[in-house]
């Protein structure tokens, strides 16, 4: 966007265009006389243009043997590249090619973190914000916002042009320090979404590159010094497709997760691990999903290949009632939220 600077902008004292850099005068043959700044601000009507520049965003994320538990980290990486001018990810060591996966996907713009994953932290998912401040704070210094995403995540393009808009209008009012986007959670298949209160509804995915701020708990979302960070709403949407893998592959990743939030008597009382394929049906209630997936997703989606039955709804009494006020009101009650509103 231009702007052009005519005498009623240019107030003496108040406009220093040796401190703005993209501040560039409208002749190159301009001379430079007649104030404390340099610049005659009355030699001519309309004496500067000025650019507004594009917000600098880069990416982060995480990842550790991506296809063993058939994360679809491509995907993910992908879906965010279009608003970003680069993508830092914080590959842990695998043993599965990971990394070799990650160097693929754009040499120009995604870059590498080597990272080896302290796996004697476990309690309640720690590990997974340590490896998500490493690649936090791997990124350049000059960035404006920072765009994050896990590797089971997968960026809407419906919500480009919003996502744009809010950080070019937000981006020199640090009052705001993140920007929170609506959330799908899969489960089971692509076609099912899930819709009871214990799936969190919003979260944050952009913030600002300020070393004061952390990834929260089990990098769900982030805080700036232990407290909830001041945010702008975007009618952007993140698929969250954690919950649809292969039947074994799902089983695979809920085994290992266990290990990270507890120890291996805890884990072991918690999941059978002689079972091989993970239970589906264990849900109390799924809303078919009618719309549309990320352009990004459409090979992965084309290649399911195992069955999925939705199981019947039997929503507890609080659910009902919850849900029934939520209707009338438009209130979630109970609902979590890392975040606060502005």
């Amino acid at each position: 966007m231009l702007r052009f600077f005519s005498r009623q902008d240019t107030v003496p004292g108040q406009w220093n265009p040796s401190e703005h850099r993209n501040a560039k005068p409208l002749h190159p043959g301009m001379t430079a006389r007649g104030d404390d700044h340099g610049i005659d601000r009355h030699s001519c009507n309309l004496c500067f243009i000025r650019t507004t520049r594009t917000p600098m965003t880069y990416g982060f994320t995480f990842i550790r043997n991506a296809i063993h538990f058939d994360y679809p980290v491509v995907e993910a990486i992908r879906s965010i590249l279009p608003l970003c001018d680069g993508v830092w990810v914080a590959v842990g060591q695998s043993d599965d090619g990971t990394l070799d996966l990650i160097r693929s996907i754009d040499p120009r713009k995604v870059h590498i973190v080597e990272t080896t994953w302290d796996d004697s932290l476990r309690e309640g998912g720690r590990v997974l914000a340590v490896e998500t401040d490493k690649a936090f704070d791997a990124l350049p210094a000059d960035a404006d916002w920072c765009f994050y995403i896990q590797g089971d995540e997968v960026l809407h393009e419906d919500g480009y042009d919003a996502l744009r808009s809010a950080m070019a209008r937000w981006k020199d009012d640090l009052t705001v320090e993140g920007l929170l986007l609506n959330y799908k959670h899969f489960w089971g298949s692509y076609d099912y979404v899930g819709d009871t209160r214990n799936w969190y509804r919003r979260e944050v995915r952009v913030v600002r590159r300020d070393p004061a701020i952390r990834s929260w708990a089990d990098a769900q979302g982030f805080r700036y010094d232990g407290r909830k960070l001041n945010v702008k709403p975007v009618d952007a949407t993140m698929f969250h497709y954690g919950w649809v893998k292969p039947p074994g592959a799902q089983q695979r990743k809920r085994i290992e997760f266990e290990r990270l939030w507890h120890d291996d008597a805890t884990a072991a009382r918690k999941i059978d691990a002689s079972i091989e394929t993970f239970d589906y049906t264990d849900i109390a209630s799924l809303e078919r999903f009618t719309g549309s997936h990320p352009c990004v997703m459409q090979e992965r989606i084309a290649r399911i290949n195992w069955p999925f039955a939705p199981p019947p709804q039997r929503l507890p009494f609080k659910e009902r009632l919850s849900r029934a006020i939520e209707r009338l009101t438009g209130h979630r009650i109970g609902e979590y939220r890392n975040y606060e509103l502005i």
